[in-house]
């Protein structure tokens, strides 16, 4: 390759978000992990690669398991302070608090708070 097709190459590629699960251990009760990584593809089956192939690595680190789910996204932002790396639209018929409840706050996160 030139450096011409090189330079091409670099402005076909744009930022993707790629979301991959890990589950920690064999016996239950199971930890999961959501994890979000970026990378500059021309395409998302190509971000998507990249981002499985990490993620065999990551795994391979610790007594982790990658599941086999990966969700991409399009970034659309530029990446710096308070760029957009992730979104994920879901239908449901849930009010808010149950559907955060259902989602992301069943009780079982690893998280903490911050005082507002």
């Amino acid at each position: 390759m030139n450096d011409t097709q090189d330079a091409d190459e670099a402005v076909d590629q744009e930022w993707f978000a790629v979301r991959c699960v890990f589950q920690y251990g064999t016996d239950a009760p199971f930890v999961y992990e959501e994890r979000i990584t970026v990378w500059q593809a021309v395409s998302f089956d190509e971000a998507v690669a990249q981002a499985e192939a990490e993620a065999a690595a990551y795994a391979d680190e610790a007594d982790r398991i990658y599941l086999g789910f990966a969700q991409a996204y399009r970034m659309f932002d530029e990446l710096g302070h308070g760029a957009e790396v992730y979104s994920l639209m879901r239908d449901s018929e849930l009010p808010p608090d149950a559907y955060l409840t259902a989602f992301f706050d069943t009780g079982e996160e690893r998280q903490g708070t911050v005082d507002g």
